[in-house]
């Protein structure tokens, strides 16, 4: 997992499997964005190279956006995987985030 972007973007890389034991670390990526000071408005999350979501890794999302809301900052998924676009239809949290594919 990486950050990078300037004050008007930033984009949090996440690529392998996200369950119990990574889900933390792509929640304190995301809190870290969210919260910076003069940070950007929007995050985009690139999902172009995870292999696996569970619940952990969408608790973590979903926690992330609650913070972002609060901050008056926006979460966008970029590029999710069919089977994390499968969770977010299952779970209803499909319409909770933005989803683009660029």
């Amino acid at each position: 997992m990486w950050v990078n972007g300037d004050d008007r973007c930033r984009v949090v890389h996440v690529g392998g499997e996200m369950d119990i034991d990574r889900a933390p670390m792509l929640y304190d990526a995301l809190h870290a964005a969210i919260t910076q000071p003069g940070g950007a408005e929007e995050i985009f999350v690139d999902l172009s190279d995870l292999s696996f979501c569970d619940s952990s890794g969408l608790n973590a999302l979903i926690h992330a956006r609650q913070t972002a809301a609060e901050h008056g900052r926006r979460i966008i998924l970029r590029t999710p995987p069919p089977q994390l676009r499968r969770l977010l239809e299952m779970t209803g949290a499909d319409t909770l985030f933005p989803v683009t594919d660029s």
